[in-house]
């Protein structure tokens, strides 16, 4: 069993920076993959970022590349998203989600962590 708690959301304006934390805890291994999604009323859960816990293997939805960085730290188990020039669109719950062992399905989810930009 693999346990995901997010960290970070907020209230932030448009133009503004936030950050959120994922802590992972349970077995996981370095080339299990790491993704953020992120849900917004009304709509369906969408992809943001993914990494694997090793570091490599990043990739950015089109609508976050450029202005989010996915990262990793392993020996904590911690995933980071760094999300910069936020839009309002970007205002959604955010969730953290890992593979785990040999699946290559996001298999463990968090509850999720809500992060509102106002324009």
């Amino acid at each position: 069993q693999v346990q995901l708690v997010e960290s970070g959301g907020g209230l932030v304006q448009a133009g503004g920076s936030l950050s959120l934390s994922c802590a992972a805890s349970g077995r996981i291994f370095r080339w299990n993959v790491v993704g953020w999604f992120r849900q917004a009323p009304g709509k369906e859960r969408e992809f943001v970022a993914r990494i694997s816990w090793s570091g490599g293997s990043i990739g950015y939805a089109d609508s976050v590349k450029g202005r989010f960085t996915i990262s990793t730290d392993d020996a904590k188990n911690m995933v980071y998203l760094q999300m910069n020039s936020l839009k309002p669109e970007d205002t959604a719950v955010y969730y953290c989600a890992t593979t785990s062992r040999w699946s290559t399905q996001y298999d463990y989810w968090g509850q999720g962590t809500q992060v509102t930009v106002s324009s």
